[in-house]
């Protein structure tokens, strides 16, 4: 789905990402994990268009993409997530999963004033899927909440949701886990799991929780220093030395 081919960035003198490359394989969970300052965000910054690479490609589904703007990559069916929601906290959870829904007629004033028949039918039929994401991901009952009200917890599974509205071909997960209590954070990887097994999306996700990489990721790439350090499953990566090295120091394996 996506292969990163010899991949640079800095900033300043700052070498952030050096010389990467590796591939996220269509319709698998794969898990991204380094030591603080291994560049894990800045790939996936790269990767998503929030910065352009200083040298190298990004190849989605075959088409070299590096230096294209978010709004391209989202219309290539490439969403990103964030370690911090970005909800609109003053519509309801119902509405902020409508917002996301693309080719919408009421973004046309032509179309607002001269197809509004058209436009209420295809609102309904938003706001039925948006209904139907929310029954999935089992957030049903807060579909009339304000986003800002949620817990943390419910605006992660609350992003999951914002990717189904436009049938995503693959999600990057930025520490999904992040400030999300155990119970809900089983919830979002029943959902992951769901959304991968029955819908057939393709993940890349970064985090911390290893007990919760272990359980969904397979394969495990680990970044150290901007550079891909080893790929394998979660056992095998938690038992390699260099991981283990670039975690805790020289000497700890």
């Amino acid at each position: 789905m996506i292969s990163v081919r010899n991949l640079y960035k800095h900033f300043g003198g700052v070498q952030a990402v050096n010389g990467i490359s590796l591939e996220i394989k269509t319709g698998l969970i794969t898990g991204l994990i380094g030591p603080n300052g291994a560049g894990k965000t800045t790939l996936f910054n790269l990767i998503a268009g929030i910065f352009p690479p200083d040298q190298g490609q990004i190849l989605l589904d075959g088409e070299d993409v590096a230096g294209f703007k978010p709004h391209q990559l989202f219309s290539k069916g490439l969403l990103r997530t964030f370690q911090i929601p970005h909800e609109f906290h003053s519509l309801t959870a119902r509405e902020n999963l409508m917002m996301v829904a693309p080719n919408q007629l009421g973004e046309s004033l032509i179309s607002a004033w001269f197809q509004r028949k058209t436009l209420h039918q295809q609102e309904r039929e938003i706001a039925m899927k948006a209904d139907e994401v929310m029954e999935f991901l089992n957030i049903r009952h807060v579909a009339d909440e304000l986003a800002g009200n949620l817990s943390g917890g419910q605006k992660k599974l609350l992003e999951l949701g914002r990717t189904m509205m436009v049938d995503a071909k693959v999600v990057i997960l930025d520490e999904v886990g992040a400030g999300v209590n155990r119970t809900l954070l089983r919830e979002i990887g029943d959902a992951i799991e769901l959304m991968n097994q029955e819908k057939g999306y393709t993940f890349c996700m970064i985090e911390h929780d290893m007990d919760f990489i272990s359980r969904l990721c397979n394969p495990v790439i680990v970044m150290a220093e901007g550079k891909l350090l080893t790929e394998g499953s979660a056992e095998e990566v938690k038992s390699n030395e260099m991981v283990i090295e670039a975690y805790l120091g020289r000497g700890a394996s």
